[in-house]
């Protein structure tokens, strides 16, 4: 008979043997759930058990029936039988696994509940209850009543039998102010409630700037009476000038006189100021006129005897010229002015 492989006498054990080595996993995971499943089959085995289901409503019932015939007792202030009862009810609680089982849980809930609402309704009343008897008696004592000495400065009480000190009512009032919070003094938060129209504002006046710098502005010169040889002085240069602007015009009538080419002194910006003071004079009397020429330029001219009205009935016109030192260096170089056409030299001495 020959050996099998592998050192198997028989042959037909080797299957066995590979049978069995694969069912080692399973058999491993049914040992390790084994545990749970007998905790789970207990659990189960107290819920299904009726005698456990029996005991559990046998107690509840206890508890409802001694709560129903204690209920005088346990109305007491000084009685906690109440309290026990709750206790012992939550204990049970943890094993409720049935509706009847509830059911009871519920109806000993609602007995101890109005067995305590009851209960808190006796306190509030007791506590409530006011004994003016006794509420004289233990405020005459702390008043420091003396019911056996007639003293010569006590106050006597009325019907009661005894005798106040002086000062009783005034031990009550600072017994008093303690029981009382001192209320904070009345202010306004968000302003007064009597609508008063606000208080007129003082006017501000602005004080003017005074101006930094001093404008110098050129005022035209201001004719005033002279004395009579200043005035006489100017008269003869007004007819000085007169002559020559006259002279010019005699000349050559049709060639229009420049107005700045004749007052303008190229030497001099005095005589120049001078020239066209006098000729306003010329101007005012009727003695000369301006007028603009063809290119809009001032020119002068004499007016003629029979033009000039007799008693200087006339309508006077007056002249204002203004000049300045640059205008007058200006005017030099645009008209060209080289020489002056009233001369200096034959001016009238003031």
């Amino acid at each position: 008979m020959k050996r099998a492989r592998g050192g198997v006498g028989d042959g037909e054990e080797a299957p066995r043997q590979n049978a069995t080595a694969g069912q080692r996993k399973s058999d491993q995971s049914d040992g390790d759930n084994s545990g749970c499943d007998l905790g789970q089959a207990d659990m189960q085995d107290e819920d299904d058990n009726p005698g456990i289901r029996r005991e559990i409503r046998s107690k509840y019932r206890e508890l409802i029936q001694s709560v129903q015939q204690n209920r005088e007792d346990m109305l007491s202030p000084s009685n906690n039988k109440l309290t026990e009862v709750l206790e012992e009810a939550n204990k049970l609680f943890k094993d409720v696994r049935q509706s009847r089982e509830a059911a009871l849980d519920a109806q000993l809930l609602v007995v101890t509940s109005d067995l305590g609402k009851e209960k808190a309704s006796q306190l509030a009343a007791e506590g409530a209850a006011f004994d003016p008897t006794a509420f004289t008696e233990h405020l005459l004592s702390y008043m420091g009543l003396n019911r056996l000495n007639d003293g010569e400065d006590e106050q006597p009480i009325g019907d009661a039998i005894g005798y106040l000190p002086p000062d009783a009512w005034h031990k009550v009032a600072q017994r008093a102010e303690s029981c009382f919070r001192a209320a904070p003094s009345f202010h306004y938060m968000m302003g007064s409630f009597h609508a008063e129209p606000p208080p007129p504002k003082q006017r501000m006046e602005r004080q003017r700037k005074a101006p930094g710098k001093e404008v110098k502005r050129i005022m035209p010169t201001q004719l005033k009476k002279m004395g009579g040889s200043h005035q006489e002085a100017t008269e003869k240069e007004v007819e000085r000038i007169l002559g020559y602007l006259k002279t010019y015009y005699q000349d050559d009538p049709t060639s229009p006189i420049s107005y700045y080419e004749f007052v303008i002194d190229p030497k001099s910006f005095s005589r120049t100021v001078e020239n066209i003071f006098h000729m306003s004079f010329l101007i005012r009397d009727g003695l000369a006129r301006m007028y603009y020429d063809n290119y809009k330029l001032p020119c002068i001219a004499p007016v003629e005897e029979g033009e000039v009205e007799a008693g200087g009935s006339s309508i006077r016109k007056q002249c204002i010229v203004s000049i300045s030192p640059k205008q007058w260096k200006e005017l030099i170089e645009g008209y060209d002015i080289r020489v002056t056409m009233i001369d200096p030299s034959n001016m009238q001495p003031e």
